[in-house]
């Protein structure tokens, strides 16, 4: 058996700050005791790490992000391998990814082709939800063997006509289904059809620029899509977890549907939190670099992402972490926006982001700890295991220093990718010590950690109903 005892921080959770000593054996918490006790003072230890200054806080767990996704004729440039190292450094210790469902093949083919991509590759702990491309009779079944397997969660899209798109028909079915086995349908809500008529119409009148990718993907389609998944969900009696969130419109409707007592949930992405239409429109094809879908809004939107973080109307920040580098991918759309591969990298910087919110006095430090690790955690069936420091939980823990500064560059970076969103900017606080399961994987910018380490988690269904 090893100790591990962490000595002298403030200890964050969620529910409450404390400072406190960590007592770990082996890959769990065993004990937390107020610091200078008489009982920490008597616990032996392996290996003690001072955290003196810092804050002990219970690891990220990033419920979104697309480590090695086909999309657009390319794949995203981070590999399981090279993605969670780059979660690792920024302090988030769980990934939930997406496997995909082809249009023709059963979900099962799907779930296996990911767990082949990821095992043995992994540097922090893994799960996954399942994208559903074909909603079919067999798929619907299949759907309640991968809830009892732990694959709790499913994904669909009303965007991107011939490849995810499902109608409503069939996202009313899948529903329906959730509903029964207790899955938690997440749903890509922007209005698909009518972005392809604007697409087709601005690349025909010569607009084929980045900053058009946003002016067609209009704020309005993703409301509208917004209020027809909630409406849908309604009807077929599920709960609801709309995907990053990115416009005020958008919010509104799912506030206004939780005010009416529903089980519905918003999760909204560092990208739109901290970027906006400013960016897509910078000069000659840089603005490439920030294509995503849903897309950045101009800067107004901000305040009412901020707001409904703090009012509890969105719950989580992930990052939809999908990279494409600037040089051969992003390019492809060189001359036609809509080729540009959609995503972002960020998985290495939410962690940071969001602290730095905290320094501006957007959020609480519980708040950050809350919407980084603790409300995902319980989202997708992972608490307590991850997401808290508490007897019995994983020790999954960042030794975090708050007065650290670093300014976020490309050049210092480990996501596999050529280029930063957050280019330049400064940022106080900084992960020193990273540990996994009781093992430590980052130590004061030392990397530690192995792939393989990370192991697959299996998930209950959603724990944080209203």
């Amino acid at each position: 058996m090893t100790r591990t005892v962490i000595r002298g921080g403030l200890v964050i959770t969620a529910a409450e700050e404390m400072a406190a000593d960590v007592l770990i054996e082996d890959e769990r918490v065993v004990a937390l005791a107020a610091g200078g006790s008489r009982t920490a003072e008597d616990w032996t230890a392996d290996r003690v790490i001072d955290a003196t200054g810092k804050y002990v806080i219970p690891g990220g767990v990033d419920a979104h992000t697309h480590m090695e996704l086909p999309f657009g004729g390319t794949a995203a440039s981070d590999t399981f391998e090279t993605g969670t190292r780059a979660a690792a450094w920024g302090g988030t210790t769980t990934i939930v990814d997406f496997a995909v469902q082809s249009v023709g093949r059963s979900l099962r083919e799907g779930l296996d082709a990911w767990h082949a991509k990821a095992e043995g590759n992994c540097a922090v702990d893994y799960a996954f939800h399942m994208i559903m491309s074909d909603v079919t009779e067999h798929s619907l079944k299949e759907m309640d063997l991968l809830v009892d397997e732990g694959v709790t969660s499913f994904k669909l899209f009303m965007a991107y006509p011939g490849v995810f798109y499902s109608d409503d028909g069939k996202i009313l079915r899948a529903m329906q289904q959730g509903g029964d086995n207790g899955g938690l349908v997440m749903m890509h809500a922007e209005n698909g059809i009518a972005i392809d008529v604007l697409v087709e119409q601005a690349l025909a009148s010569g607009r084929t620029d980045p900053r058009y990718h946003g002016e067609v993907r209009h704020e309005l389609l993703e409301a509208e899509a917004t209020h027809r998944a909630i409406r849908l969900a309604e009807v077929a009696g599920s709960p609801l977890y709309v995907v990053h969130v990115s416009a005020a419109s958008a919010v509104a409707e799912l506030a206004a549907a939780r005010d009416r007592g529903l089980n519905v949930f918003g999760e909204t992405c560092p990208q739109y939190l901290f970027l906006s239409t400013d960016n897509l429109a910078e000069p000659g094809f840089e603005g490439a670099k920030y294509v995503c879908s849903t897309p950045l809004r101009p800067q107004e939107h901000q305040a009412a992402l901020w707001r409904g973080l703090r009012t509890n109307d969105l719950q989580v920040v992930s990052t939809d972490h999908c990279p494409f580098c600037f040089s051969g991918q992003k390019e492809l759309g060189r001359g036609d926006f809509s080729k540009i591969p959609n995503g972002l990298p960020g998985v290495e910087n939410r962690m940071d982001l969001l602290h730095q919110a905290v320094v501006d006095g957007r959020i609480t430090r519980r708040r950050w700890v809350e919407i980084a690790s603790a409300t995902p955690a319980r989202m997708f069936g992972l608490y307590p295991r991850k997401g808290t420091i508490a007897p019995g939980a994983d020790a999954d823990i960042v030794v975090y220093d708050p007065n650290a500064t670093q300014t976020l560059s490309a050049a210092t970076h480990h996501m596999n990718v050529d280029y930063s969103a957050y280019e330049g900017l400064r940022v106080r606080g900084k992960a020193s010590t990273v540990l996994s399961r009781g093992t430590v994987i980052i130590d004061d910018d030392t990397y530690l950690g192995r792939p393989g380490h990370g192991r697959y988690q299996t998930r209950d269904t959603c724990q944080y109903l209203i």
